[in-house]
């Protein structure tokens, strides 16, 4: 798809950073996070921080020239629909065989190379946060991937999510159930304005002399 441009930043860029909005049969404006609904649809960055604005400052009116109802809590739900497609790629990955559950399965993965992603959930410890972030680094000092880490749900958000319980870290495997969650954790980071915990200091590992000393 071509580029698109946000209605409240006026700045161009890929459709993935951007939510598409269009209007319903009611007037109200809807996310079309899948940007498969019918009708003219505006754009807006894909940040709640900006969709909040848009909703605020009568943007998705003129965008739409006419009047429209925005939800009086857009923002947080988008963020809800958000969290639901997230979720919902995460069942599929578990049922596909595709996610380890574990702290000691996660290290394991990591250290293989095999995790696309790592999950920590809001609750985990940071002993445990940290013996994890020690694999991912020594998995990039040893010439394997940059393996991102978010913390994003509940424990209660993952046991639902992957239907175990006491989920505290998880690890999303390589494959295309991988690929989908990996794409949706993106969107869900971006728009709560984070970004993975420490990628770029992943990336720098490789060539760091002292990065020896950090890894196991």
């Amino acid at each position: 798809m071509n580029d698109r441009t946000c209605i409240v930043t006026r700045k161009t860029a890929a459709p993935d950073e951007l939510i598409r909005f269009v209007v319903g049969p009611d007037s109200s404006v809807v996310p079309d996070l899948k940007r498969n609904l019918p009708g003219r649809g505006c754009w807006v960055g894909a940040d709640r921080a900006t969709v909040e604005k848009a909703a605020q400052k009568n943007h998705f009116s003129r965008a739409f020239k006419r009047p429209v109802a925005v939800p009086p809590d857009l923002g947080g739900m988008v963020d809800s629909l958000l969290v639901k497609s997230t979720a919902g790629a995460l069942g599929l990955a578990r049922k596909a065989g595709q996610v380890v559950l574990g702290a000691a399965k996660v290290e394991a993965a990591v250290r293989s190379g095999k995790a696309s992603l790592v999950l920590h959930a809001v609750e985990a410890a940071e002993d445990g946060v940290r013996k994890i972030a020690q694999a991912r680094r020594a998995t990039v000092h040893l010439g394997g991937p940059a393996i991102p880490a978010y913390k994003l749900f509940s424990q209660a958000e993952l046991g639902l999510a992957f239907g175990a319980t006491n989920v505290i870290h998880a690890a999303v495997l390589a494959g295309d159930a991988g690929k989908a969650v990996g794409k949706r954790m993106v969107a869900l980071d971006r728009y709560r304005g984070g970004s993975p915990d420490d990628l770029a200091m992943l990336a720098a590992v490789a060539g760091d002399e002292d990065a020896a000393e950090d890894v196991e």
